[in-house]
C-alpha cells in the first residue's frame, strides 16, 4: 500500500509539474498537483498499524498515531484469527457487523464484543496477536 500510494503520488505530481510548465495554466494541473498531497497526507496517517494489547485494553494506532482506536478486553466476548476477502480493502472500513482496521494482508483477529459488534484488526502475525489478546482476556475473568 505504501509503495502504491507513494508511486501514484510521485507519477501525479510528476505529470501536473509537466503539464503546469508547458501550459503556464494552474487551473490545468491543479488536480494533478494537489492529489500527490492528499496522497502523501494519506500515507503519512495509515502507513502503518501498531497494535499493543494489556491486561485491560488493545490499543491501535494508525501512522504517525493520529488516528487510534480502543476496545476493553472486559467488553471482548471472543477472538479468533480470520482471513479478510479482497473487497474488505484496507483503511479503516465498515464492514457487516462492525468494522476492520488494516493497512495491509488479509490476515486479521476478529474480536466479538458482548454488545453483538464485531471487529476486525489487521495484522501480520494472527496468531500472536491472538495469544496476546487471549492471554489478556484470561487475566481479566481471575
Amino acid at each position: 500500500m505504501r509503495v502504491i500510494l507513494g508511486a501514484v503520488a510521485v507519477i501525479m505530481g510528476t505529470i501536473g509539474i509537466v503539464v503546469f510548465t508547458s501550459t503556464r495554466k494552474p487551473e490545468a494541473a491543479i488536480g494533478l498537483l494537489v492529489a500527490p498531497v492528499v496522497l502523501a497526507i494519506l500515507l503519512v496517517l495509515f502507513h502503518s498499524l501498531t497494535v499493543r494489547v494489556s491486561n485491560k485494553t488493545i490499543h491501535l494506532s494508525f501512522g504517525v498515531g493520529l488516528i487510534r482506536k480502543s476496545f476493553s478486553i472486559e467488553d471482548i466476548n471472543e477472538a479468533s484469527a480470520v482471513s479478510n476477502r479482497w473487497y474488505h480493502g484496507w483503511g479503516i472500513k465498515k464492514i457487516s457487523g462492525g468494522w476492520l482496521y488494516n493497512v495491509s494482508g488479509f490476515d486479521a483477529v476478529e474480536i466479538k464484543l458482548k454488545n453483538g459488534r464485531r471487529n476486525r484488526i489487521g495484522t501480520d502475525e494472527p496468531k500472536k496477536l491472538l495469544a496476546a489478546i487471549s492471554s489478556a482476556m484470561d487475566s481479566s475473568r481471575d
